[in-house]
Order: structure tokens, then sequence, then C-alpha cells
């Protein structure tokens, strides 16, 4: 195989990628094992799971699925350790387990800033941790954290959603400072307006697609399947030297006012 196109496989490798039952989740992992790695879907929901996997099998996906809240220390960290001792060493982590919440922030509820917290920020930091505790004895890793153009930019009424994404962003940023002397790469792809569950409502709203569409560059919604490349790049050795760096794939809005 040309070296450079051998430096994007991931054949070997086992990637971890968390809320990945449906939407980018479960488009980043098809990905993945498209380019060669095992991949585990994780979500709450077992049923989902087992959905998902069935389908990435059909394709000819290695796929394991891996049933548990990765907004709890407790449940992470168990959860963790049965995967690389059943399954095998992670190579691969992709935090994107994440939610959405739209209100106007002088009435958002205490109740579901916590929430949104928990899912958008304290996953990323309670799996990656428990993951980099094996990552570190063997010297490599690759982390990837799902961001957002909400990572730089704001919009009404998602106040609380844009301070958590800008903090995974930091957070990424502290993880590759903390974690690259081992040999671990952490960076984090940034999506811009995608067609998923979350903005299903946002994409038949014709008022609002018409603003997107015409605020960015390349005229349209992103498929989640243009997140793909950028994916499989950060978790492959052609991204060796890349470190603490947010990956905009938003067809140009962060680059336009």
């Amino acid at each position: 195989m040309n070296p450079v196109l051998k430096s994007f496989d991931l054949s070997g490798r086992t990637a971890l990628i968390t809320g990945s039952s449906a939407g980018i989740g479960f488009a980043l992992a098809r990905g993945l094992a498209g380019a060669g790695a095992r991949v585990i879907l994780n979500a709450r929901s077992t049923d989902k799971l087992e959905q998902a996997a069935a389908r990435l099998r059909e394709e000819g996906a290695t796929v394991f699925t891996a049933a548990f809240d990765v907004t709890s220390g407790e449940a992470v960290n168990p959860a963790i350790e049965r995967i690389e001792a059943e399954i095998g060493p992670i190579d691969i982590l992709v935090n994107n387990a994440g939610m959405q919440r739209r209100g106007p922030l002088d009435q958002f509820e205490e109740a579901h800033w916590h929430e949104l917290m928990k899912t958008n920020l304290d996953s990323v930091f309670l799996v990656g941790k428990a993951v980099a505790k094996h990552m570190i004895p063997r010297g490599r890793g690759k982390i990837v954290n799902i961001c957002s153009v909400q990572s730089e930019l704001g919009r009404p009424g998602i106040a609380p959603y844009t301070a958590s994404k800008g903090a995974v962003k930091m957070l990424t940023k502290g993880m590759a400072i903390d974690w690259g002397q081992h040999g671990i790469q952490v960076n984090g792809l940034g999506p811009g307006y995608f067609k998923t569950e979350l903005t299903d409502a946002l994409v038949k709203n014709p008022e609002f697609t018409a603003w997107l569409v015409g605020r960015t560059p390349s005229r349209r919604w992103g498929d989640v399947e243009d997140l793909v490349g950028a994916a499989v790049f950060l978790a492959s050795e052609a991204s060796n030297f890349v470190n603490g760096h947010i990956l905009y794939v938003d067809g140009g809005v962060t680059a336009t006012l």
C-alpha cells in the first residue's frame, strides 16, 4: 500500500465511540469501521445499540456494543475496564455523546443546565480519563472530542450549549497538553450544521434553513458523511503530530461573518 494511504489505515485498531447508536456517532463509527477499525458502539439503550450494530455487521464491520452511562463515573470506570479486559485495548476514543436544550437563558432551568453539562462536558472528562489511564502505559492513543461551531460562535437561545461546547474545546487542549508527552494525540472535531435527529426541527424550518444556507459558504446543510474523512484523519497515524487542534467541518461557517 502507498505509504501515505497506509497512514490513514485503521486496520488492527479498536475504536470506542460514545453516543453512537444514531446520528453523528453512528456515522463516525461506520466511517472508522470502513477504514479498517473494530468499533465499539456505546449508548444507554441496549435495544438501539443492537439495532445499530446489526446494521454495521451487515456491511461487514467488526462491531461490539457497550451500554453504559457516560455521565456517571461509577458506570464509566468499570465499563472501560471491562472493554479493555474482554474486547482489547482501546486505541481510539471518540467522545461524541451530547445533547441540546434550547430556551431563553433567563428562563433556563437549573436542572436542565446540569443535565446538559453532564452529558456534553462531564462525559468527555470521565470517559477520556478512564481511557487515557490505559493509553498512557502503552505510550500511544487517539482521542477525538466532538466539539461544535458553537465552540467558537454563539446563537440566540443556546447559551448553555455554547458554554458546554466551548468548555469541551478547552478541555481538549488541556488533555493534549497533559497527555501528549505519553504519545497520545487529543484533538477536537467541530461539526457545523448537520442534518441529524437533534436538528430535525431546524431542517424543517424554511426560514432557518434559508438563513443557514445563505450564511454557509458551501450553501447547504452538512450530511453526516461529510465528517468521516476528518474523523479518520484524526484517528489515524496521519495525524501523529497534530495535537490540541480543533478541526471544524462546517462548510465555512466559522470563516465568515
